[in-house]
């Protein structure tokens, strides 16, 4: 088993390179907001997929390479401003934009390519293999630009598949590839970090243009509550999780496509939506939440706690009863919703939220799991479950 190159830190480069991210999570928003329906949260997906894509691409050649020097900095600072440039095209990416949105996203996959090309081995590296797919995508993404309406989605749509695919049918030559785990996961963290803090701005900028009266007041402590529910419920435990698992598993290629990029895909676009539905709430506190917004809060809800569920059985093949269970109670709730003020309804879905989290606390404060059971776990070659906080038995 090949072994993991030297920790580090995130370095200043990659958190410069995720400022122009942060403004393409604000674009998406914006897009949710002016369409509520199915059809608008899956155009919103297939635009996401598609610039998360380039996050994810980044973020292993940054893990793989030590960028502190003039030619790689410059390359991050390129796949930046090809960022800020995806996140001016995502509004009109529909429209007549479509074709500049494709354009800037190829550029960025080519470049990716060409730097992944300076590791070791070239274009037979480990490293460089991942972004071969798109010399495929990449042209569907360009067909698709240059057309209009339903073929414009279905060859973007079939793009995103390729990439899916290609993660899969390239599986053997990941598996040689070994990430940075605290590295690498800690990148991950900051993109939960960055939805996070952008959710929090959402309700700021909603709020601030409003009367201040009692009830928006309300709606915004308990709306805030609510995304330190689901940062609780990620950082307290889930990312110690994903980072054990990272380090442990003799299949790393595995744990990293499907608990880190799916995952993680999951988590992320869940957030928009409850963000996106906070917003509505603090628009009109009083009022009952309209079609599509009862959608994105409690939908999304479902979705973050459903994402959870996944991981964990992918990580400890196990299934997350509470995690499952809290998240069809989500979709329960979710048509009851327009009954009653959009302020009780959030209260309600917090309540729950918060609710599976302290009862997981509690559990994991009486069973705590030992070093015992992690150790056999890593006899069989699986991560196991890890230590203290993050896992709860179920």
């Amino acid at each position: 088993m090949p072994t993991s190159p030297p920790e580090k830190g995130v370095i200043w480069e990659e958190l410069f390179f995720d400022l122009a991210f942060v403004f393409a999570l604000t674009q998406f928003s914006h897009m949710l907001h002016g369409d509520h329906s199915w059809a608008g949260i899956g155009r919103v997906l297939l635009l996401f997929v598609t610039v998360y894509w380039a996050w994810v691409g980044t973020t292993i050649y940054t893990d793989q390479r030590d960028v502190g020097n003039a030619l790689d900095r410059a390359g991050v600072f390129a796949l930046g401003l090809g960022s800020l440039l995806l996140a001016l095209t995502v509004p009109g990416a529909f429209d007549d934009r479509g074709l500049l949105f494709a354009g800037v996203y190829v550029t960025m996959r080519i470049l990716l390519g060409a730097l992944a090309l300076r590791t070791p081995g070239g274009w037979r590296s480990p490293v460089f293999r991942p972004y071969g797919s798109g010399l495929l995508a990449g042209p569907l993404q360009l067909a698709g630009g240059l057309l209009h309406g339903t073929t414009r989605i279905v060859l973007w749509s079939i793009a995103i598949l390729v990439d899916l695919i290609g993660t899969t049918l390239t599986r053997r030559t990941l598996a040689k590839v070994r990430v940075r785990p605290l590295h690498y996961t800690h990148r991950y963290g900051l993109l939960i970090i960055l939805v996070l803090g952008e959710s929090v701005i959402q309700l700021g900028m909603v709020a601030v243009d409003e009367p201040l009266t009692l009830a928006r007041l309300v709606a915004v402590c308990l709306s805030y509550s609510l995304v330190c529910a689901l940062w609780w419920a990620y950082f307290i435990y889930g990312v110690r999780a994903f980072r054990q698992a990272v380090a442990r598993s003799a299949h790393q290629a595995d744990i990293r496509r499907s608990v880190m990029v799916y995952g993680h895909l999951l988590f992320s676009f869940a957030i928009i939506m409850v963000a996106v539905g906070l917003s509505e709430v603090v628009t009109e506190p009083l009022k009952p939440l309209q079609a599509g917004e009862d959608t994105l809060l409690f939908g999304g809800a479902a979705l973050f706690l459903g994402a959870f569920a996944y991981t964990h059985w992918r990580i400890h093949r196990q299934i997350a009863r509470r995690r499952i269970s809290v998240s069809a109670l989500c979709l329960v709730l979710l048509p009851l919703a327009p009954l009653v003020p959009a302020l009780a309804a959030l209260a309600t879905l917090l309540a729950v939220v918060a609710g599976v989290s302290v009862l997981e606390g509690v559990i994991t404060h009486r069973h705590p799991l030992t070093e015992e059971s992690a150790t056999e776990g890593e006899m069989r070659g699986d991560p196991g479950p890890v230590d203290a906080g993050p896992v709860v038995r179920e």
